[in-house]
């Protein structure tokens, strides 16, 4: 079996070798991924348009027909590296001649004629809502012309498309319930680059997740740039003004996850992203009513001071975070929380910066995803306000953040020792293959003796030692 890789920017740029199922008698295809959760599961919609066209996979890119870049454009830093990488392409190239190149996702759609025109670095560029063109795409970049569709769309959410599984464990996957953005975040391109926010119809989502469950999947993640903004009326494009009636016949995220949660009480559910503005108590409720529903939630802050936020366009004040996890902790006492944080954002003083390390060291997050500002093009923060925090600045601000949270991943850590965790068996450990890892409710990993268990299996196991990140224990029987 061929693999693919996945380039997760969320991790640092660990490398994730995942294995696809091979269809005979096709062309060879690599397919490499960056950013987030997101670009992960459209590269499972791109591999299955293509499995069905014929095209085999490859781990190794100088055998391939065709290769092709799943994008991340909302850091500078994910798009440097794509950028390095299609040159890497490009000298393939030269060896072989009839080798096709594009480029999928966020930056295609942004820098299409840079890809094209001035930098010739691809046969292909292809927008998030334009894979169905895939196969005719390739076509006419195998007859010598460039092929190009970054056309958005207010309907496209692949609903009816089964995802090939790239993730080889075979325990996990990935549900895709909307598409596109409606928050226009002053910082942030995905609103330029994925479109309108779309639902999906919500009997699809369930039957994916009833057939991941027949397949021995026991874990899935519901994705989407904001999940608790998710609403089906009948129609996936949301409305601007929505009838009483209407509502009262629509499906709510909270409603959707208790759908999800009905399915199986041994399918455990995961969602990401969370937005403190939209997250209702409806949806904590279904959390702390359902076992299977993971006590865990990603709740972004970017910034814990109001002005900041104000000019971020979050929607939402210091206040009105902080109230939202006292909720949290009300109704899910055992839940884990992280968040994503931004330093150095325009204008920032110190003072304000101040703002964000006391409300993480009020929250104590279990995780962060943590960057310094960038700057990307065409956002309201590039149009209106001035990149005026140093760099260096910047980066000690960062910094700090990083240290604080460092501390108080290994605090929540060390609360799960001498505790009974009900961990979901994923994989061999890395270290040791008398080992298996997998994860809690709260996300956090744990690793245990292999003896006659296996990957897909609930174990319950004693924590007895600790990393920084990672709880070790034994296996209650």
């Amino acid at each position: 079996m061929s693999e693919n890789k996945i380039i997760d920017e969320s991790k640092q740029g660990e490398v994730l070798l995942i294995a696809a199922p091979e269809n005979a008698n096709g062309k060879k295809l690599f397919l490499e991924s960056y950013g987030c959760a997101m670009n992960f599961s459209d590269s499972e919609i791109v591999a299955s348009i293509l499995k069905d066209k014929g095209f085999t996979t490859t781990q190794d890119f100088t055998e391939a027909d065709v290769i092709f870049v799943n994008t991340c454009a909302i850091r500078e830093g994910a798009e440097q590296r794509v950028r390095k990488r299609l040159t890497d392409f490009k000298k393939a190239k030269k060896s072989n001649p009839d080798l096709i190149v594009g480029v999928l996702g966020c930056m295609a759609e942004r820098l299409k004629s840079q890809f094209l025109e001035e930098e010739k670095l691809v046969d292909i560029v292809v927008g998030p809502d334009a894979y169905r063109s895939l196969p005719q795409l390739i076509e006419i970049a195998e007859s010598g012309q460039k092929a190009v569709n970054v056309l958005l769309s207010k309907e496209e959410t692949y609903a009816d498309i089964a995802p090939v599984r790239l993730d080889s464990n075979g325990v996990s996957a990935f549900i895709s319930i909307t598409r596109g953005c409606d928050n226009m975040c002053s910082f942030c391109v995905v609103p330029f680059t994925r479109g309108r926010e779309r639902s999906r119809n919500p009997e699809t989502i369930v039957k994916e997740a009833q057939d991941l469950f027949e397949q021995g999947y026991r874990e899935v993640t519901l994705l989407g740039q904001n999940v608790d903004s998710y609403l089906w009326t009948g129609g996936g494009l949301k409305k601007e003004v929505i009838s009483e009636e209407e509502l009262k016949n629509a499906t709510t995220f909270a409603q959707l996850l208790e759908k999800v949660a009905l399915v199986h009480p041994d399918l455990r559910v995961r969602f990401s992203t969370s937005h403190p503005k939209d997250m209702t108590d409806d949806v904590l409720y279904v959390i702390a009513k359902y076992e299977n529903v993971c006590k865990y939630i990603h709740l972004p802050v970017q910034s814990g001071n109001s002005r900041i936020l104000e000019m971020m366009n979050r929607g939402y004040s210091r206040e009105w975070y902080i109230e939202r996890i006292n909720a949290i902790r009300r109704i899910i006492p055992d839940c884990a929380i992280s968040t994503d944080t931004i330093t150095g954002f325009c204008s920032e003083t110190e003072e304000e910066h101040k703002d964000t390390l006391s409300l993480m060291e009020w929250v104590k997050y279990d995780f962060a995803y943590m960057f310094s500002y960038s700057e990307r093009p065409k956002t309201l923060a590039e149009r209106k306000y001035k990149d005026d925090v140093a760099e260096e600045v910047k980066k000690r601000r960062l910094q700090e953040v990083v240290d604080l949270q460092q501390k108080h991943s290994g605090e929540r850590t060390r609360e799960g020792l001498g505790k009974v965790h009900r961990v979901l068996a994923e994989k061999v450990s890395k270290k040791s293959d008398k080992h298996l890892s997998g994860r809690n409710s709260q996300n956090l990993t744990v690793v245990f003796p292999r003896e006659n268990y296996k990957p897909g299996d609930y174990v319950n196991v004693l924590a007895t030692e600790c990393t920084s990140a990672t709880l070790i224990g034994v296996v209650v029987k």
